[in-house]
């Protein structure tokens, strides 16, 4: 796709505002022309709506591009996934590479 689909994430994302915007105009034009009666009943609902289908369109345009597993991580590279991630990490628990600690095979402090 030659990055098409991080263009096509590009361009939705910077449409965000310009919606939100239009919907506000929109709104407000209808309730001063007498078309609806409650401006900010009706505008939540449909702020939520339109945020929600942007974000949609975003993943939408992100899993269309087959490229994305090309873009580097930011963090470096993903466990088990390349040369930084390639030994065991371990966890946030226990870290790699850390042994338990010796009890003396009695089986813990009494």
């Amino acid at each position: 796709m030659n990055g098409s689909g991080m263009n096509r994430y590009i361009l939705i994302r910077r449409l965000r505002w310009p919606a939100i915007l239009l919907l506000i105009g929109v709104l407000a034009l209808l309730d001063e022309a007498g078309v609806i009666e409650n401006f900010w009943g009706l505008f939540w609902p449909l702020l939520l709506i339109t945020v929600g289908v942007m974000l949609l369109a975003e993943r939408a345009a992100l899993a269309m591009d087959e490229n994305l597993a090309q873009i580097p991580y930011p963090g470096g590279s993903y466990p088990g996934t390349g040369a930084a991630g390639a030994s065991d990490p371990g966890t946030a628990i226990v870290p790699a590479g850390s042994q338990p600690p010796d009890d003396g095979g009695n089986g813990g402090p009494r």
